[in-house]
């Protein structure tokens, strides 16, 4: 019987890689390329016209590392970095690297009560910020007791802070005073899960050096010179997409943002190889004649289905496959390029090299092919755990597996599907948002007695946020004010997180336990939308 040819081409990579001499760390990947790739260009931001060669990375986050050390950064300091996409991102990011300081990537859109959050529980130090976005520092209820004025470094910015853009003018000679070693902590990576706030997950230097070759490897190196990344830095994917461009000695072009009527226009005029492709942009231009002219090769398509990924694969001639990841565990699985066989499933693929998975109930036995269990995790690399929080490493790992909370079927070759999730979350675009979070705000606004907060599938975003409200005892509905309800929200929520939707119920399904059965909510309706408020459209979206 012939083998999968899937499994081989997979088996094949892990070799590969197993071959590979790994650098050290993320600051000697970064000393390694620019010695091999010189004054080629690393990373392009193409709407301001600015670009980085290997050798100016390098160069200026050596620099920048001396200048960090000469205010008292050192190793293992935790500091957070909130900055739009732009070159500083980039610079700040390896210039702490080097250093071995641990990176603490913090959400722009992230209110002074969610920072006041996120400073205090990752421990941070130091914090090094664009200068629009300090309205959220200075509204903090209380900054971590070493996170003084002197230890704000501001972009656009001075007085009473640092200013960031004198220390990257210092160009001050860079010597490392310590090793760095692929086992240290390279960054507290926050990800919402269901215990209502965001966890840091603690994550090494070969964390991401493993992602980001084992991508590469993924997808045919040898195809891919420009890639485009337009998701904010402070998420995991443009951080190792940026890495993964590098080992293949490609270009980055970075967009400051994400504009679904642009997008097009970019893939094609940059002449794009790579990108993390939404399957709603896929409707926003019709098809036609130049769609083959597409310098197009490979693109993620994520959660995509059969349908819209073959249509891809035949509009612009590329590869388009999908694979699952989270934050804790880097690549989980991918679709490998020889499996054209599953490309009428909707499946996640095989284990990722360095990766094993099984599918099990909740007795911990395996589950039978077919069957749906819990998707877990073992590997080189995967997180150490989550930073200060017992509690959820403890409900989150068994012994050396990690519990995804997400339910998975395996077929009989060993491919993957997802299937639904145990995690009370909501996953828009490329964030994970507690349920239980945006519930405990929900049910902090007067009249609301209780919250249930569920997906609804969106095209663009994946899913998006809807809440169900019990209102107390005698409060009217037709009286009660979804403005400052959502007005509320955004004071104590990132504007991602406040709920688009919005319906009233005069009480829950409930299990025996009395908890709110949500799936019960869910299967109730074939459209989430219905019956329900629509913030964005401002409409009511009737039965």
């Amino acid at each position: 019987m012939a083998r999968d040819p899937g499994i081989v081409e997979m088996q094949e990579a892990e070799r590969r890689l197993a071959a590979t001499d790994f650098p050290s760390s993320i600051g000697a990947f970064v000393a390694e390329r620019a010695a091999a790739m010189g004054d080629a260009p690393a990373a392009v931001w193409f709407e301001t016209s600015e670009t980085l060669s290997y050798a100016d990375l390098h160069r200026r986050s050596d620099a920048l590392a001396a200048s960090l050390l000469a205010r008292g950064i050192r190793k293992g300091a935790h500091v957070a970095l909130m900055m739009p996409n732009g070159p500083e991102f980039v610079l700040s990011w390896f210039a702490l690297a080097k250093l071995g300081a641990v990176l603490v990537p913090t959400n722009t859109a992230y209110t002074s009560s969610e920072l006041d959050y996120l400073l205090n529980q990752s421990d941070a130090q130091a914090l090094i910020v664009d200068a629009s976005l300090l309205p959220a520092l200075e509204g903090m209820a209380k900054r971590p007791s070493c996170l003084d004025d002197a230890r704000v470094f501001v972009r656009g910015g001075g007085a009473p802070y640092v200013s960031l853009d004198e220390m990257l003018d210092e160009e001050r000679e860079w010597k490392a005073p310590w090793p760095v070693v692929a086992t240290d902590l390279a960054s507290l990576q926050y990800t919402s899960g269901t215990t209502g706030f965001p966890k840091g997950c603690m994550l090494t230097h070969d964390y991401w050096l493993l992602l980001a070759f084992a991508a590469a490897v993924g997808m045919g190196s040898d195809k891919v010179k420009r890639s485009l990344l337009w998701a904010p830095f402070f998420y995991m994917d443009p951080q190792w997409q940026l890495l993964m461009t590098m080992q293949l000695g490609a270009t980055a072009y970075v967009a400051r943002r994400m504009s679904l009527s642009r997008f097009f226009d970019w893939v094609r005029d940059l002449e794009i190889n790579y990108t993390y492709f939404p399957e709603a942009a896929l409707k926003t231009l019709k098809p036609s004649p130049a769609d083959k002219q597409m310098s197009l090769r490979y693109i993620n398509a994520f959660g995509w289905s059969p349908a819209s990924a073959k249509e891809a694969e035949e509009r612009f001639g590329v590869v388009a496959r999908d694979s699952f990841g989270m934050t804790e565990i880097g690549a989980g699985m991918m679709v490998p390029i020889s499996a054209t066989h599953k490309l009428d499933k909707r499946t996640c693929g095989i284990a990722a090299p360095f990766r094993e998975t099984r599918v099990v109930r909740e007795d911990g036995s395996l589950c039978a092919n077919g069957e749906a269990g819990e998707l877990h995790v073992r590997g080189r690399s995967i997180l150490l755990g989550y930073y200060k929080r017992p509690d959820a490493n403890a409900d989150s790992f068994d012994g050396d597996w990690f519990r995804t909370g997400d339910l998975f079927i395996q077929d009989e070759d060993g491919y993957l599907s997802i299937v639904g999730r145990i995690k009370d979350m909501v996953r828009r675009s490329s964030e994970n948002i507690s349920a239980r979070e945006v519930e405990a705000v929900l049910e902090e606004f007067d009249g609301v007695e209780e919250a249930a907060v569920v997906p609804v599938p969106d095209p663009l975003r994946k899913e998006e946020v809807k809440a169900y409200l019990k209102l107390k005892v005698g409060v009217d509905r037709n009286a009660f004010s979804l403005d400052h309800l959502f007005g509320h929200c955004r004071q104590r929520l990132a504007a991602f997180k406040v709920p688009r939707y919005v319906a009233f119920i005069d009480d829950y399904p409930r299990t025996p336990s009395h908890k709110i059965a949500k799936q019960k909510l869910i299967a109730a309706t074939d459209d989430l939308r219905k019956d329900s408020y629509d913030r964005v459209e401002k409409i009511w979206h009737q039965a």
